[in-house]
């Protein structure tokens, strides 16, 4: 976590801003708190984006709809709003490492792991489906992994499955390599897109590396839509699973709850998130916000 710099707001509605967790193309994310202490990741569109009128309002309004998903994998979605021309989301502040970074830090998942992670996530897209809408940016990067499990984080481009979506060429591009096919081309997009981001998540936690990779982004993008994975560092039987999804033709994807039942865990497999190294590290995170939040006393 970084301190905040010159620029930085210092309060946004009900929160306090005490750090700066990350930067996007989209916003910077702050650890924020209100006034009765509770922890939140706060989410600003940059000032770029927010000059269109238009982007502002829907980024707030399909962060509101987000509220709708109440599963325990996603991070709830407590407020979004406009103030001082600034368009604001808060969400639970999650304390872990993305699966990006742990992956970077300590290699691909064991089975167990991978099962574990894969079934909650096929859970998760079950019940943002459930609620109308489309995730459109599964990747490592948006998915934290705390003590209780893996957490899906970022709704600043779900939309629901119908009506306006947020994304328009040159504001919100498709992450390359996880945005699936008729994502990339511009089509309708629907809950078999989020399959296709979960397959490509899968084969890069089981594989450690991305199963659509290259130096440039078209080149990525033309692979996604037209070539075939690359999953020989995924281990044979978990291919097996994920291949299915990242099939170009979204109707021949496999519903969430099938993946969930495929990869079934082990009875205890919740417990990979709380011993190792790793678990570890998730420790280490959640002190740092306890110490960060406690130097500044509820107000």
């Amino acid at each position: 976590m970084l301190p905040l710099s010159t620029g930085d707001p210092l309060r946004l509605g009900p929160y306090r801003l005490l750090g700066v967790l990350g930067e996007g193309g989209m916003g910077k994310v702050y650890f924020g708190r209100d006034g009765a202490g509770d922890a939140a990741a706060v989410k600003v569109l940059r000032p770029e984006l927010a000059h269109d009128e238009n982007l502002a309002r829907r980024f707030v309004r399909e962060a509101q709809t987000a509220q709708a998903v109440t599963g325990e994998g996603v991070a709830r979605v407590l407020g979004a709003r406009t103030e001082g021309g600034r368009p604001w989301i808060a969400a639970e502040f999650l304390a872990g490492p993305t699966l990006d970074d742990a992956v970077t830090a300590y290699g691909p998942l064991d089975d167990a792991a991978l099962r574990a992670l894969a079934s909650a996530l096929a859970r998760t897209l079950q019940d943002i489906h459930a609620a109308g809408l489309v995730h459109r940016d599964l990747k490592p990067a948006n998915i934290v992994l705390t003590s209780r499990g893996p957490r899906v984080i970022d709704f600043g481009i779900a939309r629901p499955e119908h009506g306006l979506t947020l994304t328009t060429t040159g504001q919100i591009p498709v992450t390359p390599g996880y945005g699936a096919p008729e994502q990339v081309l511009g089509q309708r997009v629907g809950p078999p897109a989020d399959v296709f981001s979960l397959g490509a998540v899968l084969a890069y936690a089981a594989g450690g590396r991305r199963a659509y990779d290259g130096p440039h982004v078209a080149g990525v993008q033309y692979q996604v839509v037209h070539g075939e994975p690359d999953v020989s560092a995924v281990p044979e039987h978990v291919r097996a699973l994920v291949l299915p999804c990242l099939a170009k033709d979204p109707a021949r994807r496999p519903e969430p709850a099938r993946i969930a039942q495929a990869f079934t865990p082990a009875r205890g497999a919740g417990k990979v998130w709380r011993q190792g190294p790793l678990a570890a590290d998730i420790g280490r995170r959640e002190a740092a916000a306890r110490q960060l939040a406690a130097t500044f006393p509820a107000e």
